[in-house]
């Protein structure tokens, strides 16, 4: 095992950036395996994804540091690998491991080839400076073509194809030799080791029994256990109880040095204390200059999550608090309901962030949780010139509206060129705007277009993944807000809105949803004893009505003969009474109803049926 004091020339540092299933931490598998730091009996797939969930779906959702040793010509080197997740949702964590490292190996799919999120990773790299390392895997596969996409991916990157690595993760072949060029190519970390202590968190988690564990890049001097700490952001102390690196396990050690990757233990239970992108210090000797943090991630899309059992409000606030820490992109404040009660408005990245961050509150807190449909944030500019931001349908402000401003994102998709025209039929029907086509080789097509966020959040995915059999690719970013022609869709109980079924919709798609909302809700919601009109409004125009029929005793059972008179005035009674009772009847909505037409999993149970 190397001395941890080794000089930095002797390191380096390095992370695996790939689209989704191209197999990352299957390769991280095997350079644990060959470097000798997990043994075959310990050894299991994805050793570094450490969440149930993660397992469970195959796919990483956490960006896990691990230290290895390996020798080059009876050199003893130490590689610091960073796994990091494909998902777009999670580029954030990308972003944020690209800046603790030095070089970066391109992973690409030798039976797929250059998806969408490969591009974006790699652009990611470049923007940073990094050595880049292209890797081709899973040639062990019978539908793998090697020649083809190496030459793809030298076209790309701008270098020979033979100088593109040919790996399987699965098998270990290859890997070696990618282990040997790592060493080759990637620079050695630079730092002044004699420099006031200067550390980069870029990751955090929060452990039950330790606090929180703060991971954290070391960029000039050194940090020792037992040594005063200060976060320059917020200029808190702390004593630091424990300093180390992750073997993969964690390992204490006496210090870090400039270049290294570790960990800290502070002590600290307070997870807003230790935030990502913060620069660490000495407190006796105190770096003049913080580093350069990361880009907050801006949340996309916007859900309020509720307890079904209302008590269940401060758990949640405290579950919020600590996924909080592992995950810098959620943002949430509180929020109520009419109908639903005390919750949070939550912002997410994207859908699967959104699907990940519930069904983890679930599982790890134990919670019975709602989640309303995604919505996305509004600008909206009223004639009196009085501007409103709308994250939430039921705070879209009524009156004489001048313009909305929706967001919308640039998308890029990456397909054969078979299914080139159904997906600019599906483009168009989210009222996208193309903004280019390429041709990255004779099969592939690269499409650009300019789609309003809104559009995509639902199921634009699965539609895109369904329309192409699976084989195109998509990635998306930012760019800026545009003018549209909304409205918000009200719905209405016996002629009182429900706040909770509100929604911000494009004028052409208003009549649309207003019809199949009404007609799901009058399945949903019992018969009461009175009759119930639902209807859909725009402003004070009804645009959709059904109406749940009145449950009717049948006063005539004891009605003998033909004295019509006397059926009649009963009828009449009847008529009358309901009338009353709809004039201070309320009607109940069952928990079951709010759950299937506000939550986002209501198109999956729709799919089942």
């Amino acid at each position: 095992m190397i001395s941890v004091d080794s000089p930095a020339p002797r390191m380096r540092n390095f992370c695996i950036i790939a689209h989704i299933d191209h197999g990352k931490s299957t390769l991280a598998d095997r350079m644990l395996q060959l470097t000798g730091i997990v043994n075959d009996r310990q050894m299991r797939e994805q050793y570094l994804d450490r969440m149930d969930l993660e397992r469970e779906r195959g796919i990483t959702i956490k960006s896990q540091a691990v230290r290895m040793p390996w020798k080059v010509a009876e050199e003893d080197y130490v590689l610091n690998m960073i796994d990091t997740p494909g998902h777009v949702d999670f580029s954030y964590e990308v972003s944020r491991s690209l800046a603790a490292c030095e070089g970066a190996v391109l992973l690409v799919d030798a039976a797929q080839g250059i998806e969408a999120q490969t591009l974006a990773n790699l652009y990611l790299a470049m923007e940073n400076d990094l050595e880049i390392i292209p890797v081709l895997n899973k040639i062990d596969l019978p539908a793998a073509q090697p020649e083809k996409y190496a030459e793809e991916l030298a076209g790309l990157i701008g270098c020979n194809p033979e100088d593109i690595l040919h790996v399987s993760g699965k098998t270990g072949q290859g890997v070696p030799e990618l282990l040997d060029r790592l060493v080759r190519d990637i620079p050695a970390p630079t730092g002044d080791l004699h420099a006031a202590p200067r550390a980069m968190i870029f990751d955090s988690v929060y452990d039950a029994y330790r606090g929180v564990i703060t991971y954290v890049r070391m960029i000039d001097g050194t940090l020792s256990a037992r040594e005063k700490i200060k976060m320059m952001s917020t200029g808190a102390v702390h004593e630091l109880l424990e300093i180390g690196v992750s073997s993969p396990e964690p390992s204490p050690t006496k210090s870090l040095s400039a270049g290294e990757v570790g960990y800290l233990i502070t002590g600290v239970k307070d997870v807003r204390q230790s935030k990502v992108g913060d620069t660490v210090t000495s407190k006796e000797n105190t770096a003049n200059q913080s580093l350069k943090g990361y880009v907050e991630p801006k949340p996309m899309v916007f859900s309020g999550i509720y307890p079904i059992d209302g008590g269940d409000y401060p758990a949640l606030r405290e579950a919020l608090d600590k996924l909080r820490l592992s995950d810098a992109a959620l943002v949430y404040e509180p929020e109520t309901s009419v109908a639903l009660g005390f919750g949070f408005r939550c912002g997410f990245l994207g859908l699967l962030h959104l699907e990940i961050i519930t069904e983890r509150l679930e599982r790890e807190f134990d919670l019975g949780l709602i989640a309303t449909s995604p919505s996305v944030v509004y600008e909206v500019t009223m004639e009196d010139g009085s501007q409103h931001v709308v994250t939430n349908p039921s705070e879209f402000p009524t009156g004489k509206i001048k313009e909305v401003l929706e967001p919308v994102v640039n998308a890029t998709i990456l397909t054969p060129r078979d299914y080139v025209g159904t997906i600019m039929e599906l483009c168009q029907t989210r009222r996208g705007t193309m903004i280019d086509m390429q041709y990255l080789s004779e099969e592939r097509v690269q499409l650009r277009y300019k789609l309003p966020l809104a559009e995509i959040v639902f199921d634009f995915f699965d539609q895109l993944k369904s329309k192409t059999q699976g084989y195109a690719s998509l990635d998306y970013e930012e760019s800026g807000l545009q003018a549209s022609d909304l409205v918000k869709v009200d719905l209405l109980l016996q002629g009182d809105q429900v706040d909770a079924f509100s929604a911000i919709i494009h004028k052409d798609k208003a009549y649309a949803h207003g019809v199949s909302i009404t007609a799901k809700l009058r399945e949903l919601i019992p018969r009461q004893q009175f009759e119930v009109p639902i209807q859909a409004a725009v402003g004070s125009r009804i645009i959709a009505r059904e109406s749940i029929r009145a449950m009717r005793k049948d006063v005539l059972a004891k009605c003998y003969g033909g004295d019509i008179t006397r059926k009649r005035k009963l009828l009449e009674k009847q008529k009358e009474g309901k009338r009353r009772m709809k004039m201070v009847g309320k009607v109940e909505v069952p928990q079951e109803a709010f759950i299937a037409a506000l939550s986002s999993d209501n198109s999956k149970a729709e799919k089942k049926k």
